[in-house]
């Protein structure tokens, strides 16, 4: 099945499903920008649209309805994503409109919605692999892998998010602290991150001793 194709029936799915003004929101809502995330993004990353569903009602804080570009469903999980022109979300919004926005965002986090965003520019042309990797690494946590993960690829990848977190060099002695572990195998596990491209070291001196390790470029490539 083509894009094209299964974008219609995906639509059409959840225009059957729903009447009145939710029925009318897909109906008017679901245009270029939407659209536009799914061609460049979601389906050359996912290759269907299962749990996914268009123009979602929820309630915000002060009990009024709002509808998401998108919600995605795994398990307990229901993830908000928003594709966010610059025109309509900065340029052309006052500073109400703006707090409401903030305190939607946090109210429906509160409420068990984690809201992801995505610039409508990077979506359309400007960076499509980069919304994709991000989207892949969000979803991944609340996937269960479909190829078998090593305990070393889990370590790795703890690691990385270890170097995020701490936003500044990342130590031996942060390792074994993390994971309980002893000087030498943490050495071997940031070592192994390094000969993969994951992390590069950096020196005192002469390349004498290395003082701690940085994220490298492609860090991202170990989070997905």
């Amino acid at each position: 099945m083509t894009y094209e194709e299964a974008h219609r029936s995906f639509i059409q799915y959840h225009l059957d499903k729903r009447s009145g003004e939710r029925r009318g929101r897909l109906e008017r809502g679901h245009g270029h920008v939407e659209s536009k995330f799914l061609c460049n993004v979601w389906w050359p990353l996912c290759g269907d649209f299962r749990n996914l569903h268009p123009e979602y009602e929820v309630l915000d804080w002060r009990g009024r309805s709002y509808f998401a570009d998108f919600a995605w469903f795994s398990g307990t999980v229901k993830l908000i994503i928003e594709i966010k022109g610059f025109a309509s979300h900065v340029r052309d919004m006052d500073r109400q409109k703006y707090c409401h926005e903030l305190n939607r965002e946090t109210f429906l986090h509160a409420m068990g919605y984690p809201v992801i965003s995505f610039a409508y520019d990077d979506v359309e042309k400007n960076h499509p692999e980069i919304c994709m990797t991000m989207l892949k690494m969000v979803m991944s946590r609340y996937q269960a892998r479909r190829a078998p993960i090593t305990r070393i690829q889990l370590a790795e990848k703890e690691i990385i998010r270890l170097a995020v977190q701490q936003a500044r060099l990342i130590r031996p002695k942060d390792v074994e602290r993390h994971f309980g572990i002893d000087h030498k195998t943490a050495v071997n596990l940031l070592k192994k991150l390094c000969s993969k491209g994951g992390l590069i070291p950096l020196y005192r001196g002469n390349r004498q001793r290395v003082v701690g390790y940085e994220l490298a470029h492609d860090f991202l490539n170990f989070l997905d």
